[in-house]
């Protein structure tokens, strides 16, 4: 009787304590969203800074930036974890999946990841989930009280954790498990002290169990677990995942790729300064239509898949036929190096954009130019001449400073009598020109020319250096998706830093490549690059402050001005602008049109509704199919002659060998010799 009595007792303080703790967050993060509601309506111009975002309403309602849907019912490697263990996880999670997929199934193409592969996966998943509830739901009535309420607890985690949660979710998950363990404490406490005989007897036992020593080991025994499969009765041994046990979106472009069902390649290809880079390929191995994906600045390869099958430019590509690889520059977090040394110190981020564009596009066009020979050798035996003949086609689709990254490299290549291999060029909102900018940009341009010289050999990036305030940041964009006005006065002021652009910032930043292990970081190198292109109102190259470093990189004083040399472009070449982009304005995108056409390039220009990260975060039909119109315009491969009357005198201006370049911007330091390329493959053909 005194023990119910105190269980009473105890359920419902426990319970009080969990509604007051409750209630008391969830007070204090209303007070927080009110505030930022109150704050947002009073800002000026936030009506156009944020009509630009999808699905955004500032009346009647509030409504956050959304990050893209198929990001939205995701779940980490932990939550998997918890749905292999839980009681009605599969069900639950699957029907989520399935029913938030209906809607999309008429638009999908035929691809990897149709409607049947994704229904068939969907329902054996859910029937063995199912078949696993039901046996533990009949074994559950006859547990003893005690483990009834350690699975009921199980259950209560597992619905608190079956998707991604923010900085708000995961203290209340914390809270709870608190209180649970602090009352278990208490509970135990008190059954022990209301039940004198049994904690002798557990004493007695304990006693004797270390008194027998190691006689008896069974019950440290590691026993694997086992899992049948519905057609195969082997024992399938089940491997837990624990690598990212912090509940944040962890997925890479590997697994975006391979979870929809599509075949993926990375290779690592190593620049001849040393930087290892990441190349990765959604390969037809066969294919003579080879397509280049290179993103912009703090951006990767997730860029081009974020969308997933539909509104992805990597998969619309894949499925047109298409030999896709998708290309990351070097800066990503990995930061890795031939030279050790130089990945784990500041050496690592001197580099500009001169480096992106003379080494890391070399680099990975050079591999891919390998690997399409060696596929194709078969297909093409006559073949003997590879600069001027090549049994396939490569256009490249480049984002940002991507854009002028591309542009940069065929010139220079060009310059230097190499082959560039390119046979189209689509440029989405390229970087080059900048001095069409608002007052936002002007301030952060004299700030950087001023200060980056100075605070370069302290802070020579732009980046988060621990994996903890990473994985804050991320799962602090989770919260503003939860609390709408909050995140729209977030939203609202970064909008503010990039000049008023109505792009989903906040929804980019949630983005899995911007979690703990992958989020990207920016060399102030490339930053002090942009204010010089911006200050001197030209696309060059990086100037090294004296005459005798631009000497020795240019072969004359002052820097390269590459718009001088696009009548060295000898491939089409198609720009986009958007009308509401504020971080390259289309006036900026028209300037490289008037240029290249008065040199002659077979140029065209067309603009779209868009802001700058539309380009790629968000689901544009009209901009994907304009832009697969432009790959189809590539002809057949046709051998091809260097027009002599483009070559430059060999004592004009001309670059010296990439690696020069970067032993300039590192005050001649250590000189890296050349790596490599490796090739991984990860089994998925």
């Amino acid at each position: 009787m005194m023990q119910r009595f105190v269980d009473n007792i105890l359920a419902i303080t426990k319970e009080s304590v969990k509604t007051v703790t409750y209630e008391s967050l969830n007070n204090i993060t209303r007070v927080i969203n009110g505030l930022s509601a109150l704050v947002l309506a009073v800002l000026p111009g936030k009506t156009t800074i944020l009509e630009g975002i999808h699905g955004w309403e500032l009346r009647p309602t509030f409504r956050g930036p959304r990050l893209p849907r198929w990001m939205e019912n995701g779940v980490s490697s932990f939550n998997q974890f918890i749905h292999e263990f839980s009681v009605d996880s599969g069900t639950s999670s699957s029907e989520d999946y399935l029913s938030g997929e209906e809607d999309n199934d008429e638009k999908l193409p035929s691809t990897p990841s149709s409607q049947a592969s994704r229904f068939s996966r969907t329902i054996s998943f859910s029937k063995s989930a199912t078949t696993l509830g039901s046996s533990e739901n009949l074994q559950s009535s006859n547990l003893h009280p005690t483990k009834k309420s350690t699975i009921m607890k199980d259950h209560v985690v597992h619905c608190t954790t079956d998707r991604r949660r923010g900085v708000v979710e995961d203290l209340q998950l914390a809270i709870e498990i608190f209180i649970e363990a602090a009352f278990d404490i208490v509970h135990k406490g008190a059954h022990y002290l209301l039940s004198p005989l049994e904690v002798g007897r557990i004493l007695f036992r304990w006693f004797s169990a270390h008194e027998s020593g190691d006689k008896d080991i069974s019950s440290n025994v590691s026993v694997p677990t086992a899992a049948l499969g519905d057609t195969d009765p082997t024992p399938r041994e089940r491997h837990s995942n624990f690598h990212q046990s912090l509940n944040t979106d962890a997925r890479t472009c590997r697994d975006v790729i391979t979870e929809l069902g599509y075949p993926y390649e990375a290779i690592h290809v190593v620049t001849s300064d040393g930087y290892v880079l990441l190349l990765e390929r959604i390969p037809r191995h066969d294919a003579q239509k080879v397509v280049y994906l290179q993103h912009g600045i703090l951006d990767s390869s997730m860029g081009w898949v974020s969308n997933g099958v539909v509104g992805s430019p990597a998969f619309a590509a894949f499925d047109q036929g298409y030999d896709v690889f998708l290309g990351n520059l070097r800066g990503l977090i990995s930061r890795e190096h031939v030279d050790k040394n130089i990945s784990s110190r500041n050496r690592y981020w001197k580099y500009s954009i001169n480096e992106h564009g003379t080494q890391d596009i070399p680099a990975m066009i050079d591999k891919i130019h390998q690997l399409k020979m060696s596929e194709l050798k078969s297909s093409q035996p006559d073949s003997d001449d590879e600069t001027n003949d090549q049994p396939y086609k490569l256009c490249a689709i480049s984002h940002s400073l991507g854009g002028a990254v591309m542009l940069m490299y065929i010139i220079t290549q060009q310059i230097e009598e190499k082959p560039h291999r390119l046979s189209r060029l689509i440029l989405l909102s390229p970087a080059g020109f900048h001095e069409d900018s608002n007052i936002a940009f002007s301030l952060v341009q004299h700030l950087v020319l001023v200060l980056a010289p100075i605070l370069a050999p302290f802070v020579p990036a732009l980046y988060i250096p621990t994996r903890f305030f990473r994985m804050l940041l991320n799962k602090l964009a989770r919260d503003f998706q939860n609390y709408p006005a909050l995140g729209g006065l977030v939203q609202t002021l970064m909008s503010y830093v990039v000049g008023g652009d109505s792009s989903n910032w906040v929804g980019v930043i949630g983005m899995s490549h911007y979690n703990m292990n992958d989020m990207p970081g920016v060399s102030l190198y490339v930053v002090h690059h942009l204010a010089q292109m911006k200050r001197a109102r030209k696309f060059i190259m990086y100037d090294f402050g004296n005459k005798a470093a631009n000497i020795a990189a240019y072969g004359s004083a002052s820097p390269l001005d590459l718009a001088e040399y696009y009548g060295l472009i000898n491939v089409p070449v198609d720009l986009v602008g958007g009308r509401k982009d504020k971080v390259i304005p289309p006036s900026m995108v028209r300037k490289h049109y008037k240029l290249m056409k008065n040199e002659g390039v077979e140029v065209s220009y067309n603009e779209f509704e868009y802001a700058h990260l539309d380009f790629t975060f968000s689901h544009r039909e009209e901009l994907l199919a304009y832009v697969m119109l432009r790959l189809l315009l590539v002809a057949p491969a046709v051998k091809k002659k260097t027009d002599t009357s483009q070559k430059v005198e060999s004592n004009s201006r001309r670059l010296t060998k990439p690696s020069r370049n970067s032993s300039s911007l590192a005050s001649e330091e250590e000189k890296s010799n050349t790596g490599t390329s490796e090739i991984e493959s990860l089994g998925h053909e």
